[in-house]
């Protein structure tokens, strides 16, 4: 068939609802025509195609009809289907990015419940630390650890956290016993500008300085692996030390109150995204999940 015997979509559109409803009334309200141009619509595709497709009585098909109207409704479908959905069927594509430590520590021991519940999401995770600009640019979602105030993305809560200071058992049988907080003084303090010890400090009632000299770390999870290793004391977020903390590598520096117990971080992890990615179903779907598995 030559490309000017191609009926035009209209014409094709019209015919399948008139064919269905069998109302001219009601094919001009779904097509948002009037029903003179069903009418035209349809005439028009008799004299493309050569044929007769209704009887004209009750709209009820001729058998050329019922055959043109199975080709039509095929081809239609075939034009609903994006070239994307053709090649991975109903598969969306979610691109996180996220911090290190929380990565490791919080989401991917939980992220296996979600890939069972949604196979329809392909996830992307990369890499990302925008307190240090090491940011994924091009990421639907972005976790971020801060003060919540961020004037370029929206955002939701995650998750509130303690700090305390840990440090390897070797290190503590070495250097201990800690009953208060002046024991740290002269030791090697681990730093981060992600994590500054002026938050403990202050909360202990030292009036010292943020540390200026020793091993520094722009993750905590390297830090952790640092302390454990023996290098020093670290003040480390709770939440985010769980994994060192359960194997035993890391531990409390003592049992007195004052590093028994810990101290609020004045940061949290936030979930944050571009205006507009809400309307995307898997972006809500995966902010209401994670909210709800670490709460």
């Amino acid at each position: 068939m030559s490309a000017a015997r191609i009926p035009p979509i209209q014409c094709l559109l019209t015919f399948e609802a008139l064919a269905r409803l069998r109302s001219v009334t009601q094919a001009a309200e779904e097509q948002c025509v009037t029903p003179s141009a069903v009418s035209h619509r349809v005439r028009q595709l008799e004299e493309i195609i050569g044929t007769k497709l209704f009887g004209r009585a009750d709209f009820s098909l001729t058998t050329e009809g019922s055959e043109y109207l199975a080709h039509v409704r095929e081809g239609l479908a075939i034009l609903q289907k994006f070239p994307s959905s053709a090649a991975a069927p109903g598969k969306r594509k979610l691109r996180l990015a996220v911090t290190p430590t929380f990565s490791r520590s919080i989401l991917i021991p939980r992220l296996r419940q979600f890939t069972d519940a949604y196979p329809e999401i392909d996830l992307t995770l990369q890499v990302s630390i925008p307190l240090l600009d090491v940011v994924a640019e091009d990421a639907d979602l972005v976790v971020r650890f801060g003060t919540g105030r961020y004037a370029d993305m929206e955002h939701t809560l995650l998750m509130k956290d303690e700090v305390a200071p840990l440090a390897s058992p070797a290190f503590i049988r070495e250097h201990g016993p800690f009953d208060a907080a002046q024991d740290l003084q002269s030791l090697p303090l681990l730093r981060s500008p992600l994590e500054p010890w002026r938050t403990w400090f202050a909360a202990r009632g030292l009036d010292w300085p943020e540390p200026v000299e020793g091993s520094q770390f722009n993750d905590i999870g390297l830090m952790c692996d640092g302390a454990a290793a023996g290098m020093g004391i670290g003040l480390v977020r709770l939440k985010l030390g769980a994994p060192w903390l359960e194997t035993g590598s890391l531990v409390r520096l003592g049992s007195s109150d004052v590093f028994a117990n810990a101290v609020p971080s004045p940061h949290a992890h936030y979930l944050c995204w571009r205006t507009g990615m809400m309307d995307r179903w898997e972006c809500t779907t995966f902010v209401e999940w994670l909210k709800q598995t670490i709460a």
